[in-house]
């Protein structure tokens, strides 16, 4: 009854159908603290335009979220730490209750800490009561909850993803030949790779790989393992096509049996799991298949004494766990897109197309009308048309996505787009300089002019679009750099709507603001050379931004055209060839006699000079190669035209063996950084090359701790006398034969994570200095939590 005078208001206020709306999705998460400590996690999805309102709101506003739990399972079977814990809000005034509120957008998370009573329970049960709003209504809601406890062993925890799990059948063809079946069943969003690689490469990820124990010749194999159908994509994160499987993959091997005697087939299939933002380290799965059908023998669940004691050697004894809380790494939102789209109009505003244009329809409308209100009016409905007209182009897109998800990512990750699109756009720079222009055909001009003359709101809209088509040869090349650079990210079609958003939005604003203060128009500049500068100049950014697409082009294919150095140089000299034409040197067709330099001139030729003093390091084998400003723009430092000396990130004294990074570690009495990573793990560079490149984060590594790298997908072997077998929490046995083998289950076994970049600050006894952390763009936090480390250290 407690909640029921809030369920009846909810029901009065609003109609029927909203009760089936159920715009917030939750889940749950159980992270494991301790032996008898635990985090209860609650995460909620919440739909686009909607929001859920946080725990502490006045009275008289919205129903805060509330969560409740059975109490006589909290006075027998745990008891509550804390209060509920929530992800960051927003706070704002919301006029339907004209009051601030705090809310969530998107996403959240409500984390509560418990301890157990009774050791033998699985599951607790928990409600949750919350009202979400969008702009037009509410609804409120409750839903039960059931957290599910990991099992006490100190080895199981909700941390360890397994996104593959493997079944095998056999059938018998013919008179001693067989073939054998492997089937993967993959998890929603993961994915793992096929035997065939498209492009070969150091840097992708890892194919997998099968292998069959046959030491005895007990049988033959006939031909070679056959995959099913795998999708090809170019994948961002390793910038190359790929061939990966989804939701599952099959496997069929044929072999004829030489040895009648022969009851089981062992094979081993080697692979790596990856999803849109980490890969796991490889790992190996085991199969024994009968011959005759039948189910499976069981995995051997005992070791010899060798292979125990090397496996205890893997078990560091961490302790401190529950010192910390586990830190949130927040997602990125489209806004970044907006801002680059608004000032791409901005910067559309100020070419010879657009920019006379303005006060021309400004005066037309307020003079033109019966009343000056009247004129606003129209200008303001003019500058709307815009915004709207620019919205429009990119729904195509979004009919393209909502048809296949895929198509757009398949567009976009295309070598040859990316050379059309280095095409195109070199064409637009060329028009920008003078050498001839792009127009849409001067038809569609008069006939949107001719519709203008109709009045009214659909003359005004006419009117819009007439200017769209007639500035298209200033606002096309501006807008193609816009469609590339959307449809070669991972933004998707909402990612072109935002940036297409702010790119309108620049360009109505104007004619709305000069509308309604009409003084302003005489502090514009007068129209002159400086709008033909201002082309030519976007020009030259074009033509640099040209080269980015045939380099996306060069590493998908490995040519080897645009090494990173020679990239760079490109760019150097574009930068001269601006500086020059900045200072008077150098012509284009269009430009008017330049008789003096003013002091706008000469201000941007000191920018780009100082850009281009910026760049020279980057084509030098030096510590400053990396132009930290410029992240993402250049190919990877990897890609390069010097032999690269040292495999340690940024030249950094690290080890790659943990017995001997401890042994140095208590040599130098420093505090450890263990570093889980991997050859192919690109989250890993991005880390390196964009966080631990900063100077106070380089500073801090390089003279305060002792980095060993752990990387876990290293395939070497180890010498045949460190192999060994490890018996896994559930029973079954992990060959440990490659040194990512074994240090990809001392992550697992001491940490209960197998991703990477993952991070572990520890002393000499193996003590948490602070909270494990994983990929962390943000460098000042990733700064802060070196630091913190240190600190603890010397206490």
């Amino acid at each position: 009854m407690k909640h029921f005078l809030l369920v009846l208001l909810t029901f009065f206020s609003f109609s029927q159908s909203f009760a089936q709306l159920a715009p917030v999705k939750w889940s749950t998460e159980v992270e494991k603290i301790s032996k008898t400590e635990y985090n209860l996690i609650y995460q909620a999805e919440i739909d686009a335009y909607w929001h859920l309102y946080s725990q502490h709101l006045p009275e008289g506003g919205a129903l805060p979220t509330e969560f409740e739990f059975d109490s006589i399972a909290q006075t027998q079977d745990f008891k509550r730490i804390g209060a509920v814990l929530e992800s960051e809000s927003i706070t704002k005034f919301d006029k339907v209750f004209q009051m601030d509120l705090t809310y969530f957008d998107g996403a959240a998370t409500f984390t509560q800490k418990i301890e157990l009573l009774n050791p033998e329970i699985t599951t607790i049960s928990s409600e949750v009561f919350y009202q979400a709003c969008d702009d037009e209504k509410c609804i409120f809601e409750s839903e039960v909850l059931n957290f599910e406890l990991p099992g006490n062993s100190e080895t199981t925890t909700s941390n360890i993803l397994d996104p593959v799990s493997w079944t095998t059948n056999i059938t018998e063809i013919e008179k001693d030949v067989y073939e054998i079946t492997y089937e993967a069943t993959i998890d929603k969003d993961w994915h793992f790779y096929s035997q065939k690689v498209v492009e070969d490469s150091e840097l992708g990820p890892i194919p997998t790989e099968f292998s069959f124990n046959n030491t005895s010749q007990d049988y033959e194999l006939i031909g070679d393992i056959e995959e099913s159908k795998t999708k090809e994509v170019f994948e961002q994160a390793f910038q190359m096509k790929v061939r990966y499987f989804e939701n599952k993959a099959v496997f069929k091997q044929k072999f004829k049996v030489l040895n009648s005697d022969l009851k089981t087939i062992e094979a081993e299939v080697f692979y790596q799991a990856c999803d849109d933002v980490k890969c796991l380290a490889p790992t190996t799965y085991t199969f024994t298949t009968n011959l005759d059908g039948s189910s499976n023998a069981k995995a051997v669940t005992a070791i010899d004494a060798r292979s125990k004691e090397l496996s205890d050697k893997l078990q560091l004894n961490v302790t401190g766990w529950d010192k910390y809380e586990k830190e949130e790494v927040k997602e990125k939102s489209n806004f970044g897109i907006f801002v680059l789209g608004f000032l791409g109009g901005l910067i559309a505003l100020l070419t010879p197309c657009v920019f006379p244009m303005i006060p021309l329809t400004v005066s037309f409308f307020t003079k033109s009308a019966s009343n000056s209100q009247k004129g606003l009016a129209n200008a303001m409905l003019y500058g709307l048309f815009i915004l709207v007209i620019y919205v429009l182009l990119s729904l195509p897109f979004h009919f393209l996505d909502s048809l296949n998800p895929e198509i757009l990512n398949t567009i976009s990750t295309n070598v040859w787009l990316n050379i059309i699109f280095f095409i195109i756009l070199a064409f637009f720079a060329f028009s920008f300089f003078g050498f001839y222009e792009i127009t849409l055909p001067a038809s569609w001009g008069n006939k949107m002019d001719s519709a203008s003359n109709v009045g009214g709101i659909i003359g005004i809209f006419f009117m819009a679009l007439t200017l769209a088509i007639v500035s298209f040869s200033c606002t096309g090349p501006i807008l193609g750099s816009l469609l590339a650079g959307s449809l070669t990210s991972d933004g998707g079609a909402m990612q072109l709507t935002m940036g297409m958003t702010g790119f309108g939005l620049a360009l109505a604003l104007p004619f709305t603001l000069f509308a309604m203060f009409p003084k302003w128009l005489n502090a514009l500049p007068k129209s002159g050379g400086w709008l033909n500068t201002t082309k030519v100049v976007l020009g030259f950014l074009e033509l640099g931004m040209a080269f980015k697409f045939l380099s996306n082009a060069d590493l998908v294919k490995h040519w080897g055209l645009l090494k990173r150095e020679v990239f760079i140089g490109i760019w150097i000299v574009l930068g001269i060839g601006l500086l020059l034409y900045l200072l008077g040197k150098i012509k284009f067709p269009h430009d008017s006699p330049l008789k003096k330099l003013s002091f706008g001139r000469i201000s941007f030729a000191v920018l780009v000079g100082a850009f281009v003093i910026y760049l020279i390091p980057g084509l030098t084998n030096t510590e400053h190669a990396n132009l930290k400003l410029l992240s993402g723009f250049p190919p990877p430092l990897p890609y390069s035209l010097y032999e690269k000396e040292s495999d340690c990130p940024l030249g950094l004294n690290c080890y790659k063996d943990l017995e001997e990074g401890v042994a140095a570690a208590k040599a130098e009495n420093k505090p450890i950084m263990l570093d889980f990573t991997g050859w192919a793990c690109v989250n890993c560079r991005k880390m390196e090359e964009q966080v631990w490149s900063k100077d106070k984060i380089y500073t801090v590594l390089n003279e305060e701790y002792v980095i060993i790298s752990l990387y876990v997908d290293d395939r070497k072997e180890l010498e045949k006398d460190e192999q060994f077998q490890f018996l896994k929490h559930n029973g079954s046995i992990k060959n440990i034969k490659t040194i990512g083998d074994k240090w990809a289950t001392l992550q697992t076994l001491n940490f209960q994570n197998n991703s990477q970049p993952f991070y572990v600050l520890l002393d000499h006894n193996m003590e948490l200095l602070n909270h494990t952390t994983a990929y962390t763009p943000n460098a000042d936090v990733y700064y802060d939590w070196l630091v913190k480390g240190v600190e603890n250290f010397k206490k």
